[in-house]
């Protein structure tokens, strides 16, 4: 059976000295019928590993309710079944522009600052993750179990014990009882840390007798010249090059040269390191699942919500394709390849043709939430997300103001992230700064607002902050109180049977526009009310891949055949949501919108109809 060590200067496998060529590839950003595939432009590639990150909070969505944590165990087994060895990264916390950094908000809301820490309900719970989650980590270990037929056995060959954790605290005791937990769940595998290639990243990320690892996008010789400074022996690992970037809506992306990243990863190479692409293929994020980053050195800025496309600017781009990046570094790895590399896989199919989609119903978003919205609490003041157990979703803030009155200025204090404000049924203004002003409001009347959860913060020191309104609401200097909230959780329309409780009302249909049209009078425009879309897509052909382009639309969430392809929103620079081939299926495909802000009109030149278009013709991020 062969046995992978960690050695003085190199990764050795059964005695020999080994070089890790790796590459990201999360498998939760990647349809799972798409896995192999995408396993497989890895390989062409020139990698021999592949590594992934767990996040936690996607399979244990509520305390002790779990949402197939064995995908991990599949994914494992496509690696070793393509020939890759396997970097686990578990977490508990894994940034990767995640939503709340992989951590479940049921935890993070009662206790704050004290995750990532030596805390004993932290511990206690991540210990629970570990027990669920681990074994089919440690029932595929190269060396000490036996697996898929990969390279060496089972095919996982190391697992993080924490990640970036210099970037965040400064807690040893907490990252000494995080590895002790892993060897006491079974692990034997090495262990590794990665920080930063700063000395206070590495002294305070890394663990005594545990692999230090770092992450950089360039500059390799003064990176590894800082490792060493801290550890003198031991393999040098770039854990994450970053040969790419992600992005944040309404802010254009940041390119990276092709010739650029291939030196860049030259250069690490050639002073002897191993590596992991960051990413190798980053995929979409689905299911609205994308965090958020805080503007500023110290990452305590303004919010910058990252798009649903995780492309990354990758070698392999979202939607599986090789770029001119991936034969750059092809050109690169295969100077240290083992023998010649494999040719690329067949590319997968693409809708061969577009698609236009047919608006049927429509319920309005106030009878959405009654239908599908937890219960409504009343409190003294507004409660958060949190408090009401919304992960991904929109809360409902109601509040009369008192009167007789004059007109005083209304403001919400403490906003995460986005509220959509009606007084006395009128909307009155669309707001996203922490402290913002509604305008003057007479009393009495009835305010209500919409708050939206854009991604909470993966990186940085306000991981772990509430969402929702997390101060008050002042009109003049006077809170107000008795606030109602309602939350609607994202997943709530994914439950079995939940669209049946739905009041959808019929879209009638425009006689003249051959079945797609519809009427004005009964469809809401723009400035109308937002709402929840149903409608259908017929393919006439075997499916493929493609993107889905919503024109007119301003922002919200589309499921087609119940899968969510994510959030989509009007100020870019994303233009069309990628729709995997395996989500399709020939003949009727049931289309929903979850629009937040108001839809096109659906009648006339320029109808706001969603369209499938064949994958990468359109607009992308």
């Amino acid at each position: 059976m062969a046995r992978f060590m960690v050695g003085e200067r190199d990764f050795v496998l059964d005695g020999r000295p080994v070089r890790l060529l790796s590459g990201a590839l999360h498998y939760f950003r990647v349809h799972e019928a798409q896995w192999g595939h995408r396993l497989a432009m890895l390989r062409a590639m020139g990698l021999n590993c592949v590594e992934t990150y767990v996040p936690w909070n996607l399979h244990e969505p509520r305390p002790g309710e779990f949402r197939d944590p064995e995908a991990l165990g599949r994914f494992l087994d496509a690696a070793g079944a393509a020939g890759l060895w396997v970097i686990v990264r578990p977490g508990p916390y894994i940034c990767a522009e995640w939503e709340n950094g992989g951590l479940p908000e049921w935890l993070t809301g009662p206790l704050g600052r004290r995750v990532r820490t030596r805390d004993a309900a932290f511990l206690r719970a991540v210990d629970a993750w570990f027990a669920r989650l681990l074994p089919q980590v440690v029932a595929r270990q190269c060396g000490v179990a036996s697996g898929p037929d990969g390279p060496g056995g089972g095919p996982v060959i190391m697992v993080q014990a924490e990640n970036e954790y210099g970037s965040y605290g400064s807690d040893p005791v907490y990252l000494a009882r995080l590895v002790e937990l892993l060897r006491q769940r079974g692990v034997r595998v090495p262990l590794f840390t990665s920080d930063g290639p700063e000395d206070h990243m590495l002294s305070g990320g890394s663990v005594p007798g545990v692999l230090a690892t770092v992450n950089f996008g360039s500059g390799a010789r003064e990176a590894f010249a800082a490792l060493r400074r801290h550890r003198p022996e031991g393999p040098l690992m770039c854990m994450e090059f970053w040969c790419g970037w992600f992005a944040h809506w309404g802010h254009a992306p940041v390119p990276r040269a092709p010739e650029d990243a291939a030196a860049a990863l030259r250069e690490i190479l050639e002073c002897g390191g191993s590596v992991n692409l960051y990413m190798a293929h980053g995929g979409s994020n689905f299911g609205g699942w994308a965090g958020a980053n805080r503007a500023g050195e110290l990452h305590d800025g303004a919010l910058r919500p990252t798009l649903t496309s995780y492309d990354y600017e990758a070698p392999v781009d979202e939607r599986g394709r090789p770029t001119e990046k991936f034969w750059r570094l092809r050109e690169v790895l295969a100077a240290w390849a083992d023998g010649p590399l494999p040719e690329l896989p067949e590319p997968p199919r693409m809708l061969p043709a577009p698609v236009r989609a047919v608006v049927e119903e429509w319920a309005p978003a106030g009878e959405v939430m009654e239908a599908l919205g937890g219960a409504e609490v009343s409190a003294g003041g507004p409660v958060t997300f949190e408090e009401l157990g919304v992960d991904r979703g929109v809360v409902r803030y109601r509040v009369a103001v008192p009167g007789p009155r004059g007109p005083y200025p209304l403001r919400v204090t403490g906003l995460r992230d986005r509220a959509v404000v009606s007084v006395d049924g009128v909307r009155r203004a669309v707001l996203e700064a922490e402290d913002a002003l509604v305008g003057e409001v007479p009393g009495p009347a009835s305010v209500e607002l919409w708050v939206e959860s854009l991604g909470r913060v993966n990186y940085g020191p306000r991981l772990a902050e509430p969402k929702g309104i997390t101060g008050g609401l002042l009109h003049e200097r006077q809170f107000l109180h008795g606030v109602r909230a309602r939350g609607l959780r994202l997943d709530a329309l994914e439950e079995a049977g939940a669209l049946g409780k739905v009041p959808f009302r019929a879209v009638e249909v425009d006689g003249g526009a051959g079945g797609e049209g519809f009427s004005r009078e009964t469809l809401p425009v723009r400035s109308g009310p937002e709402g929840l879309y149903r409608g259908t897509l017929t393919l006439r052909c075997r499916p493929g891949d493609a993107d889905l382009a919503l024109p007119g639309w301003t922002r919200g969430f589309v499921w087609i055949n119940g899968f969510c392809l994510g959030r989509y929103w009007d100020v870019g620079p994303q233009r069309t949501l990628f729709v995997p081939g395996p989500v399709l299926r020939e003949g009727e495909n049931e289309l929903l919108v979850w629009e937040l802000e108001g839809a096109p009109p659906l009648v006339g030149a320029g109808a706001g109809h969603p369209v499938c278009i064949p994958a990468g013709r359109g607009e992308g991020p």
